[in-house]
């Protein structure tokens, strides 16, 4: 599903990922842990295909995103940490559009293809059917991100990627989110990028551990008894 070998990133002089090996398997939640600056926006955006890098090699969906980037788009479902949104467009009006884009005018509201969700079904999906009809700038924080969400799972994409996707919220908005992405891990492969421990466990399945560009610890949840530990272990050493 994932692939991702010795891959190197630098923005100018300084480098941001050192040979980072990643393997991912279709079903899987995967959190991406680590403190700000780590690296963990980096790696997505790379996977997404938005910034290149200078060495390695990585493989999503069968398609090589350093060489062909644009081809993974229809691939991945992208919610960044900053929700772009058009605030003054209505939520159906503004997914409606977010459609036309990415499925080149194949949709309308109705179906995005044989066995894609129509507009509707993920208005229901990300509980939005009472905000359908209100304008982005007038929902909450909550209600934003379940926006976000919406759009990133257009044209049923294999592969979520989420940066950051409950920061901000507020203790009700931040349980709603969690348990919307643990839903949507039983159909897709996520990976949820946090430097908060509590969202891990939570929600994943296997974390990630990555600090200054380097992947510290990478193992199932379930096999490691106190994540806290292991979390100031593996960052501690860097």
């Amino acid at each position: 599903m994932i692939h991702i070998e010795h891959l190197y990133k630098r923005i100018g002089s300084t480098s941001i990922l050192s040979d980072v090996s990643l393997h991912i398997t279709k079903g899987e939640v995967v959190g991406l842990l680590g403190p700000n600056g780590a690296g963990k926006s980096t790696l997505m955006k790379v996977l997404t295909g938005l910034w290149r890098a200078e060495q390695g090699r990585v493989e999503v969906c069968g398609v090589d995103v350093l060489s062909n980037p644009d081809a993974v788009h229809p691939h991945i479902g992208y919610l960044p940490e900053q929700n772009p949104l058009y605030a003054d467009m209505y939520v159906r009006e503004y997914l409606t559009f977010i459609a036309r884009v990415r499925c080149s005018a194949r949709a309308t509201g109705s179906a995005l293809g044989a066995k894609s969700p129509s507009i509707e079904q993920l208005i229901n999906l990300v509980g939005l059917t009472p905000q359908a009809n209100k304008r982005i700038r007038e929902l909450s924080k909550g209600y934003k991100q379940r926006v976000g969400l919406a759009a990133a799972m257009i044209g049923d994409p294999e592969v979520l990627i989420l940066d950051e996707p409950t920061t901000g919220l507020d203790p009700n908005q931040l349980e709603d989110i969690r348990a919307l992405i643990r839903d949507l891990g039983k159909h897709h492969t996520v990976i949820l990028s946090t430097h908060i421990l509590q969202e891990v466990k939570a929600i994943c399945s296997r974390v990630v551990i990555i600090d200054h560009g380097q992947i510290r610890l990478d193992r199932p949840l379930d096999d490691i008894p106190d994540l806290d530990a292991a979390f100031k272990s593996a960052t501690a050493s860097a």
